[in-house]
């Protein structure tokens, strides 16, 4: 097993379970060419199976398919559906017309379009139709804005930056009645594997990713239909997910996102709670039979410990406040069998925090040196 990155100091670059290779970019004709490169260093008479992990990497590949496919085994959907599913518009269009359950949505590119965001219910969340560096480098993956007055006056300030806003009605609930539905459907289109989880914090609250999750069996079978339904129904085949929100007002499931042609940021808690999906996954490729997925009786939470901690603080909870009863708790990182990644992680942290004492301090002494 190989895995690609950008980024050699990466904690997870220092993995036992594969062999890092740096690569110059994770997206755009950058990572074409280096994954054509690896694929003639290292894979001469082989054909590996190449699983992605960031959105920007799926566009690239999707748009690239026909010069890696004699190299990697690759299984995606339509490049219109890809391009389709990664915008939220795009998204919303499909659902709509698909009957799906999703709440309404106002696409704005200018300022001509503001007025429609009056037409819907507030409270509303406002985040980038797509992935965008220069708007995640000065705003919030998302905002949740209460009135068309407030979201007016956010909108301004992005549309300089990113002329490509969603506008959607607000789903009411905590973070915990966040659920998702992760998936391999093979090249026929059938579900190959099916898991289905709730997360248990976000970071930050209401609209960051996931902190903690865990399974969520007494929703699978009704979770697992709706989402096969829906990717069905689109042409979706590989690994896809969908993100739900159960609204406690009318305690009804409600769509948020999909996700396409790469694993889930909180996927190992699938195979963690017993279904391996990108083992499934390797086997279908390879038309390989996979093993039965054996889902145990004792839960396992899976959390981002810094991040999970945090936003138990900003809630006024305990740590444990929502873990299931007799849960397993598991680390993104950290495994006795394989401790460098957690390790280095916490070094940099250790790094980043006496850089940011050592600032301070000597911004203090600046400050009393000019007062004398």
């Amino acid at each position: 097993m190989w895995l690609l990155d950008a980024d050699a100091r990466r904690p997870e670059m220092r993995t036992r379970a594969a062999t890092p290779v740096a690569v110059r970019s994770l997206q755009g004709e950058a990572l074409v060419e280096e994954l054509l490169r690896v694929a003639a260093d290292r894979f001469v008479g082989v054909r590996p199976v190449l699983f992605l992990t960031q959105e920007e990497s799926v566009k690239t590949i999707s748009h690239h398919r026909d010069r890696l496919t004699a190299f990697y085994r690759l299984n995606l959907p339509s490049v219109e559906l890809v391009d389709a599913l990664q915008h939220k518009e795009g998204f919303q269009r499909l659902a709509e017309r698909l009957d799906s359950p999703i709440p309404p949505l106002v696409h704005v590119r200018t300022l001509a379009d503001l007025p429609a965001i009056e037409e819907l219910r507030y409270p509303v969340v406002i985040k980038p139709g797509e992935r965008n560096a220069d708007y995640g480098h000065q705003f919030k993956k998302a905002y949740r804005v209460e009135s068309a007055a407030e979201g007016a006056e956010l909108i301004r300030r992005i549309l300089p930056v990113m002329a490509d806003i969603v506008v959607q009605e607000w789903i009411e609930g905590p973070d915990s009645s966040i659920y998702f539905c992760l998936q391999y459907l093979d090249r026929q289109g059938d579900v190959a594997a099916s898991f289905t989880g709730r997360k248990i914090r976000s970071w930050p609250p209401q609209v960051g990713g996931t902190a903690s999750c865990v399974a969520a069996p007494e929703v699978h079978e009704e979770l697992s239909a709706m989402t096969t339904r829906f990717f069905r129904a689109a042409g979706v085949t590989g690994m896809a997910s969908m993100e739900y929100k159960r609204d406690v007002r009318s305690q009804e499931f409600r769509m948020v996102e999909p996700t396409v042609g790469r694993t889930d940021y909180q996927e190992e808690v699938a195979t963690l709670n017993g279904v391996n999906l990108p083992y499934v996954a390797w086997c279908s490729e390879l038309d390989h039979p996979a093993r039965a997925s054996v889902v145990g009786k004792r839960p396992v939470v899976w959390r981002v410990q810094s991040e999970d901690v945090q936003s138990a603080t900003a809630q006024g909870q305990t740590v444990e406040q929502g873990y299931p009863a007799g849960a397993r708790v598991t680390d993104a990182l950290w495994r006795w069998h394989d401790p460098m990644p957690s390790l280095v992680r916490h070094m940099q942290h250790i790094r980043r925090a006496l850089s940011n004492r050592t600032l301070k301090l000597l911004r203090g002494s600046s400050a009393a040196g000019s007062k004398s």
